[in-house]
C-alpha cells in the first residue's frame, strides 16, 4: 500500500513542478542558511582552538591597564620594566619560561625590496612561551642579548618575498635606522582570522630593540608560561600578588594591569561563538517555518483541487486513513526534497565562504542528517491538517464538486 501511496504522492507533485518547487523555496532557503551557518560556525572554533594553540596553550600574558574601566585607560598606565621581569623570574613557582615582549610597525628593508612589517623585541625564551620554532638558523645567544647585538629572525613571509630564494642567513636587513644580520627564520604560522599575516615580522633582542628603536627600557607585555596546564591558575594568582606589591597597590585599589589566560580566552571566544551560531541559526529556522506554512497552503489549495478525485476514491473503498496517508507523504516529500537541495547549496556556500574568510570548511554529517529530518517533519507536521481535511471529506459531496 504505502508503495503505490508513495507513487501517487510523486506523480502529482510532478503534475505542478513548477509550483511544487516554489512551495519548497523557503525550506530550501532555511535548510541551506543554517547549514551554512553551522558549517562556519564549526569552522571558526576550530580556528580559535589553532590560532591559541600556535600561540601557547600554556600561557598568561601581563599586560598594563587591564582593570581601568575608562577607555583609553590602558595606554595610560604604567608599562612594564626589566625589574619586573626579573622580580617574577625570581619569585615564581611553576613557571617555565618568561619572556618580555614589545613591538611596533616598521619599514624593513632588504636590498631593493622593502615592505612594512611588524618588528619585535623580545628574548629567545619566547620559543617556549609562544611556541616559535626556528626552521633556519638559530634563536638569539644569552650573550646577544645582553650586548644588545644586531642580529634579527625573520618571518616567513619575509623570507619568502623579499629574498627571493636567496641565503637568507648571513643576509642584512635594514629595520628603520639600524641595520641587522639575520641568522634565523621562523616556522610559517600563516594568516590569523579575517586578516593579518603572523609571518610578516623581524625579531630583535629586546635590549637591541629598546636601545635602537624604542628609545626605552621599559616593555608592553610579559608572556609567561606554565609548567603544565593545571598550574595556570595558581600562577596566575602568583603574578598578580607579586604585580600588586612591586606597583604598591592598595588591597581596596584596581590593578592596573591585567594577566590574561589564554585557556580563559579560548573558552569564552568559543562560547561566544557558539551562542552566535545558535542564534543565527534559529534566525535562520524562521524560513523553514515559512516554508512549512507554504506547505500547508498548497496542500490545502491542492485538497480544494483535488475533491472530486478524493470522493472517487473514498466512493470505490479507499480508507479515510490511506487518503489522509497520500497528502502526508506528499508533504513529507515535498519538504525532504527542498531540504536535500538546501543541504547541496547549504554545502556549496559554506565552502565557498569559508577560505573568503579565512575559516577552515568542517564538514559536519550529523548536522545535515538533522537538517534533513527537521525538513522532513516540518511537512509532516504542516501537512497534516490538509491531509486530515482531505480524510474527512464526505464522499457524497465530494462527488458533487465542480
Amino acid at each position: 500500500m504505502f508503495a503505490n501511496t508513495l507513487i501517487m504522492a510523486v506523480r502529482e507533485i510532478r503534475r505542478n513542478v513548477l509550483r511544487s518547487g516554489l512551495t519548497v523555496l523557503g525550506i530550501i532557503i532555511g535548510v541551506a542558511a543554517v547549514i551554512i551557518i553551522v558549517t562556519l560556525g564549526a569552522g571558526t572554533t576550530q580556528q580559535v582552538g589553532s590560532e591559541i594553540s600556535k600561540m601557547g596553550s600554556n600561557m598568561l600574558t601581563l599586560m598594563p591597564g587591564g582593570d581601568m574601566r575608562m577607555g583609553g585607560a590602558a595606554m595610560q598606565a604604567p608599562l612594564f620594566g626589566m625589574g619586573d621581569v626579573e622580580a617574577l623570574q625570581r619569585e615564581l613557582v611553576g613557571v617555565a619560561a618568561i619572556a618580555p615582549y614589545t613591538q611596533r610597525s616598521a619599514q624593513v628593508v632588504i636590498g631593493n625590496e622593502n615592505r612594512r612589517a611588524t618588528v619585535v623585541g623580545t628574548t629567545s625564551d619566547i620559543s617556549v612561551v609562544r611556541n616559535w620554532k626556528v626552521t633556519e638558523g638559530r634563536l638569539f645567544t644569552l650573550s646577544e642579548e645582553r650586548a644588545g647585538k644586531t642580529v634579527c629572525i625573520i618571518g616567513a613571509t619575509i623570507r619568502k618575498e623579499m629574498l627571493e630564494g636567496q641565503e637568507p642567513l648571513g643576509a642584512t636587513v635594514r629595520v628603520g635606522k639600524i641595520s641587522c644580520e639575520i641568522i634565523g627564520v621562523l616556522e610559517a604560522k600563516g594568516q590569523v582570522m579575517f586578516g593579518g599575516d603572523q609571518d610578516l615580522l623581524v625579531v630583535l633582542p629586546l635590549r637591541t630593540y629598546q636601545r635602537r628603536l624604542g628609545g626605552s627600557d621599559k616593555t608592553a607585555q610579559i608572556f609567561m608560561s606554565g609548567d603544565t596546564q593545571d598550574s595556570l591558575a595558581d600562577l596566575k594568582a602568583q603574578v598578580i600578588q607579586i604585580m600588586r606589591q612591586r606597583r604598591r597597590i592598595a588591597e581596596d585599589e584596581r590593578s592596573d594591569f591585567n594577566v590574561m589566560d589564554m585557556t580563559e580566552v579560548s573558552n569564552v571566544m568559543q562560547s561566544t561563538i557558539g551562542v552566535m551560531t545558535t542564534f543565527l541559526s534559529a534566525i535562520a529556522a524562521v524560513s523553514l517555518l515559512v516554508g512549512g506554512i507554504g506547505i500547508m497552503n498548497i496542500m490545502l489549495v491542492s485538497v480544494t483541487e483535488r475533491t472530486r478525485e478524493i470522493g472517487i476514491r473514498l466512493a470505490i473503498g479507499a480508507t479515510g486513513r490511506e487518503v489522509m496517508l497520500q497528502f502526508l507523504v506528499e508533504a513529507a516529500l515535498l519538504s525532504a526534497f527542498g531540504g536535500l537541495v538546501g543541504i547541496t547549496l547549504g554545502l556549496g556556500g559554506a565552502a565557498g565562504i569559508a577560505p573568503a574568510i579565512n575559516v577552515p570548511f568542517v564538514f559536519k554529517p550529523l548536522t545535515l542528517v538533522q537538517a534533513f529530518a527537521f525538513s522532513a517533519a516540518v511537512g509532516v507536521v504542516f501537512g497534516f491538517m490538509p491531509a486530515r481535511r482531505a480524510a474527512r471529506l464526505n464522499p457524497i459531496e465530494a462527488l458533487r464538486h465542480e
